[in-house]
């Protein structure tokens, strides 16, 4: 194995293949790391789509991958919503349009490949639904179990759909998603299954790639800012990993300032920005409209923090009207259509932009992280409601023209 895993806390080092998420020594979180210069990078397209795996000389699997063709998504030019807000240019990551309607594909791909390579016979994860749907579609091609805890009532049905058709087997539990999380770590510890929320650092690897195909899509070069939703905080973490490998490479030269969207009644990691705190403080009742990011206790926090704090970024919150907005904006003048979680980063650049915290001039990434089907419901409840009329041509031109 080309690496080992280290904590970001007292710098220990294991080996990748002993099976834990935490460091034994201290309880800090752990990363993959990896002997850079020994490692010939061959960036070469794999198989006959493009995908997560065309970097594979930096992701941490020698087998071959359980893939559905995940990443490769599109880096979208925006223009009407940019013109709007007064940016110059600015660019939508759309990671909705990976196969199962989110960035999790990217984790998973390697997380479930990872579990086989470690002759793990279950996989288990809590979720506010993208997981869950994530896990369960991976876990079905490898052949092999999957468990999922979801907080009851609080997750989309599109993302229960996604993990109930897939066999996985789904409990839903009495408590919010923070709660979820703490059981299955100890369903885990229990009874010998593969943790794969974002605390184990394999999974990180996969989602690490956004930044690759970023700077791939951009003929290596590097945005100024990337900005994104922050639930979890694994993918901001995992993101600003992979810029700075690319710089460690000699691939890149910069990397991008990293700045978190969190929604307006879960903003933890907002929080311990704003005051200068070297950890967060639970929010011990977080309530948004992005179900997806709807988490007050994220197991990455800390490794959010160093992210946003070494890149010279920040962090602040949005409203849930705010987050509506933004979701329909990108709808309607751009045809780019995801759930409410993943419209965060554009209601986040909107009102930064808005209140000069970032200069306009910057080149800009906003990370949509999930599909609009993924929350149907939410769309059906905040849009209006289709117009019933007669079947004749007078009816159709009075509801259309008035």
């Amino acid at each position: 194995m080309k690496c080992q895993l280290q904590c970001i806390e007292c710098r220990a080092t294991y080996d990748p293949d002993e099976i834990i998420y935490l460091c034994p020594s201290c309880g800090g979180l752990l990363e993959v790391v990896y002997d850079l210069p020994s490692i010939d990078i061959d960036f070469h397209t794999s198989g006959e789509c493009r995908s997560v795996w065309k970097y594979r000389s930096l992701l941490p699997v020698e087998r071959d991958p359980v893939t559905i063709c995940e990443g490769g998504t599109p880096l979208y030019r925006i223009g009407r919503l940019a013109k709007d807000m007064g940016a110059r240019e600015m660019f939508v990551k759309h990671e909705g349009l990976n196969p199962t309607g989110s960035f999790k594909d990217r984790g998973m791909t390697v997380g479930v490949t990872r579990a086989l390579e470690l002759g793990m016979k279950t996989v288990a994860c809590a979720s506010t639904g993208n997981t869950s749907a994530s896990l369960s579609i991976y876990a079905a091609k490898a052949e092999i179990p999957a468990v999922v805890l979801l907080p009851g009532g609080k997750v989309a049905l599109g993302k229960v759909a996604q993990a109930l058709i897939h066999g996985a087997k789904v409990l839903d539990i009495r408590g919010n998603f923070d709660q979820a999380l703490q059981l299955v770590r100890e369903v885990c510890d229990e009874y010998g299954f593969y943790l794969l929320n974002s605390i184990n650092p394999f999974r990180l690897e996969g989602q690490k790639t956004i930044a690759f195909e970023i700077a791939d899509e951009l003929g290596w070069e590097v945005p100024d800012r990337v900005i994104l939703p922050v639930g979890n905080a694994g993918n901001i973490s995992a993101i600003y990993k992979g810029f700075k490998e690319l710089r460690e490479c000699g691939i890149t030269d910069t990397v991008p300032k990293m700045t978190g969207i969190q929604a307006e009644g879960s903003r933890p990691v907002v929080d311990a920005i704003d005051r200068g705190l070297d950890r967060i403080e639970p929010e011990p009742n977080p309530e948004t409209i992005a179900t997806a990011i709807r988490i007050g206790d994220p197991v990455n926090a800390a490794k959010a923090l160093r992210a946003i704090r070494e890149s010279g970024g920040l962090a602040i919150s949005v409203t849930d009207d705010e987050i509506i907005q933004a979701q329909r904006d990108l709808a309607s003048l751009e045809g780019i259509g995801v759930e409410p979680a993943s419209a965060t980063s554009v209601a986040g650049m909107r009102k930064l932009l808005a209140d000069g915290v970032i200069d306009s001039d910057e080149r800009i990434v906003c990370i949509t992280t999930g599909h609009l089907l993924k929350d149907p419901t939410e769309v059906v409840d905040i849009c209006a409601k289709p117009i019933e009329v007669d079947a004749n041509i007078e009816a159709v031109r009075k509801a259309v023209f008035g």
